[in-house]
């Protein structure tokens, strides 16, 4: 009796309608938690880490079945590698990026007068690695982030895998930053508050981003095109890699991210495009860059 009651208290405390998880009982939830324990090889040190990870887990599972029950919400959350983390503990450890307060002169815009498709892919066309699990690597943005020293040559693309960590320890590995085929000699902005820019700088490469990664959506994003809500702290650099869809509200970009395969779509995000935001949804068009090669 005492272990229903705490039960209830702890999904109304959470704001969460009994009636969206079926069922509800508390058992349901240790065995979900048992399954997302050994899926993800997870080790707890004590009872009392375990406990507080089941707690944390209970918390986001109600959330995350809520939303994919809301007809409101037409993108889809997923329990990923992150369901025992708090938000906060979370945006600590995978986020991080800080835009620059001081940039060099602008130059100019070399595609302000792209006639661009209406649709791109830069996987398809070699321009992209393969999605890593960066972890706390991830956290510094920018073109660092992105490492898409790439060239275009003879009509192909030439990648190259100069991404600074070691995914099994999860630590940096600085000296992979010297593997290249090509060197960096600047970059130059996209214009702010203009996604028709973005557009016309990604139908001729894939272009970094910064964006507001925070929020218990962006954290258990799995698939569709994902519209928020989301503000404009930029506290995460991505890469766009394409774009395409059709209609109001249809239209999308194709978004590399670092968090492994797991997360979102293969590692991959499609962010609402077009969305009427000056800004950009999740102010995907306030902060971007692209490199210039030699």
């Amino acid at each position: 009796m005492a272990t229903s009651m705490n039960t209830l208290v702890f999904l109304l405390a959470c704001g969460v309608m009994l009636s969206v998880l079926a069922p509800s009982s508390a058992d349901f939830l240790t065995d979900e938690f048992k399954k997302w324990v050994t899926e993800h090889r997870v080790k707890y040190k004590s009872k009392a880490e375990t406990l507080k990870r089941f707690g944390i887990f209970k918390a986001n599972y109600l959330f995350i079945n809520e939303s994919n029950h809301n007809p409101k919400v037409d993108f889809k959350l997923g329990l990923n590698k992150f369901a025992d983390m708090t938000n906060k503990e979370f945006l600590a450890k995978f986020t991080g990026y800080t835009p620059l307060t001081t940039k060099p002169a602008p130059t100019s815009f070399r595609y302000a007068d792209t006639t661009a498709p209406s649709s791109i892919d830069w996987r398809t066309l070699g321009a992209v690695n393969a999605v890593k699990d960066q972890g706390q690597c991830g956290c510094d943005g920018g073109l660092q982030d992105s490492a898409f020293k790439w060239v275009i040559k003879n009509g192909g693309i030439d990648s190259e895998e100069d991404y600074a960590y070691t995914a099994q320890n999860g630590t940096c590995d600085a000296t992979k930053t010297k593997r290249y085929i090509a060197s960096i000699t600047g970059y130059e902005d996209v214009p702010s508050f203009n996604e028709t820019a973005l557009m016309n700088a990604v139908a001729n490469q894939p272009v970094t981003v910064s964006i507001d990664a925070s929020g218990l959506f962006f954290q258990f994003y799995s698939s569709g095109i994902f519209r928020g809500p989301c503000g404009l702290n930029l506290d995460h650099a991505v890469t766009v890699v394409g774009y395409g869809g059709s209609g109001t509200f249809g239209k999308y970009w194709i978004v590399r991210n670092s968090w492994g395969t797991t997360w979102g779509e293969e590692g991959y995000i499609r962010m609402w495009k077009d969305s009427g935001l000056p800004t950009g949804l999740c102010g995907i068009a306030l902060d971007s860059s692209y490199p210039l090669l030699n």
